[in-house]
């Protein structure tokens, strides 16, 4: 695997057909609760940002992770009972079905705070 992938498409091609094919749900899922924000490789893996990054997902060797910062771990942390996390981390087994619309929600909830945070800065 290359240290750094240059698109999403690129960090995509790197996974075997089954964990691509769950990284391409939650793409969807992200990229359609959020049309406004850009897809980007940070941290050496895909993000989603607005005026600022949101949130990210990588695979890991036993799960795939998503990083909705700490926010929005500690916001869905009654939904999240059950999945392992940590202060911005959600582990997601590969054996278990997608969460596909929390993912939905929590990416929303990301896309709403940086909307004010920004809002915030701007009347400073």
């Amino acid at each position: 695997m290359n240290p750094k992938p240059s698109s999403v498409e690129e960090y995509l091609s790197w996974c075997s057909p089954e964990i691509r094919e769950k990284l391409e749900q939650i793409r969807d899922t992200i990229l359609n609760a959020l049309p406004k924000a850009k897809e980007v490789i940070s941290y050496h893996m895909p993000a989603y940002k607005t005026t600022e990054d949101l949130v990210y997902f990588a695979a890991a060797k036993k799960h795939i992770g998503f990083y909705p910062t700490n926010s929005g771990v500690s916001e869905f942390k009654k939904e999240l009972e059950g999945f392992v996390t940590s202060k911005g981390a959600i582990q997601i087994p590969y054996d278990k079905p997608l969460p596909l619309k929390l993912i939905a929600d929590i990416a929303k909830f990301r896309a709403e705070e940086a909307e004010q945070r920004a809002k915030a800065k701007k009347k400073k």
